[in-house]
């Protein structure tokens, strides 16, 4: 059964930390492999130069991650970031952010996923991550 995104919401609500919280990502759509998360715009986030900052991608890009592998698995459970790996193609400034992790590897003890971040306003491809996880429970 797909998981909803009032049940993925829920994940983020009950398991991440203030300062992730913060951010104000919401979850647009999940899938059985998949979850597609929307980073605000938001002028706190932006550093000098008025572009988003690397770091709230890079936390997103995480964020989605866990989503995707809760999606997979059916519920969320315990499990940690072994390895990302985040490239930055574009600034974004003003605009909001389409997150898209998709879990490309589902074993009993690790997941890998693939993640996209678009610029919303542009459709333009604005980071790309990888990711790793090992799953604790």
């Amino acid at each position: 059964m797909t998981m909803t995104t009032a049940e993925a919401d829920k994940i983020l609500a009950d398991n991440f930390a203030p300062w992730v919280l913060d951010l104000g990502l919401s979850v647009q759509a999940v899938g059985d492999d998949r979850a597609l998360l929307r980073l605000p715009w938001s002028d706190r986030l932006a550093r000098e130069g008025g572009a988003l900052s690397g770091q709230a991608l890079m936390a997103a890009a995480d964020t989605a991650t866990v989503i995707a592998v809760s999606a997979a698995r059916g519920a969320y459970g315990p499990m940690t970031t072994v390895q990302q790996s985040t490239t930055f193609q574009r600034a974004v400034t003003g605009s909001d952010v389409l997150v898209q992790a998709v879990v490309t590897k589902l074993g009993r003890r690790t997941a890998f996923a693939d993640i996209t971040l678009v610029d919303e306003a542009s459709g333009e491809l604005a980071a790309h991550a990888s990711t790793v996880y090992a799953l604790l429970g």
